[in-house]
């Protein structure tokens, strides 16, 4: 086990597990630091120590972050922490894992024994707009209207266009997913609509699963794509940790 010995070290938290987390040692952690655990009761925090007290979300720390979490995930269930958390020394990770611990054991009975998958869901048209004009007539009506050839579209007209063209985008949206959710609440425990990030997303999802219904998940992704024609396409991804479906309020 290290020890923080410098003011300027400090200690990074990956996660929070069951046990006395002999498992969770011999990773690299955060600049190649070994991971090890601070424990208090049942519970154990998987620390490495880190050359300051702050922590840029470079690519390779967060790579290192996800890194440890998965060699977690072989032998328990982690509450993983956001990234970024340091801590100043062995005792005051002691105190977070002593001062919230109904918080965690809360948490632990939410996804004990459970993943997290994902899966993104997306047009595959090569022009989106078009792929709508062809869909839906009222939209293809309002656009004629709009821009005919007989008359100039004003800033308003485009205006609103984009505004009809953005509702019925969401409302296929709403419609593809409710259409999506209803199987897979068949096949997980629970589900968590994300933030489209493009405009070609129909839906991004996260699904808290048993780990040995991982298999049936699968198979009820399919069912869901089935739905759906060759204009969507399904990327489905994991297992990891249940990022979405824990909430650390960390006091300390």
């Amino acid at each position: 086990m290290s020890a923080v010995n410098s003011p300027d070290q400090g200690l990074y938290l990956y996660a929070v597990i069951e046990g006395d987390g002999s498992h969770a040692t011999g990773i690299a952690g955060i600049s190649g630091g070994d991971v090890y655990t601070i424990s208090h009761g049942d519970l154990t925090a998987v620390v490495s120590d880190v050359p300051n007290k702050k922590m840029r979300p470079e690519r390779r720390h967060l790579a290192a972050h996800q890194n440890v979490l998965k060699a977690l995930m072989a032998d328990s269930t982690p509450l993983p922490m956001a990234f970024g958390i340091i801590a100043n020394d062995p005792g005051a990770v002691q105190a977070i894992l002593s001062e919230n611990q109904d918080m965690f054991e809360d948490q632990f009975m939410r996804v004990r024994g459970k993943v997290e998958m994902g899966l993104r869901v997306a047009w595959e048209v090569p022009n989106i707009f078009d792929y709508f004009i062809d869909k839906h007539p009222d939209l293809r009506t309002a656009r004629d209207n709009y821009f005919g050839t007989h008359r100039q579209p004003t800033h308003e007209d485009k205006i609103a266009l984009g505004r009809l063209f953005d509702r019925i985008l969401s409302e296929d949206r709403e419609d593809h997913t409710q259409a999506v959710e209803d199987i897979l609440s068949l096949y997980c425990d629970d589900i968590k609509r994300n933030r489209c990030r493009a405009e070609k997303d129909v839906m991004n999802l996260a699904c808290l699963v048993a780990r040995k219904n991982e298999a049936r998940f699968e198979a009820g992704v399919i069912k869901a794509a089935n739905l759906f024609d060759n204009n969507f396409a399904f990327d489905y991804n994991g297992p990891w940790a249940p990022h979405n479906f824990v909430d650390l309020s960390i006091q300390f």
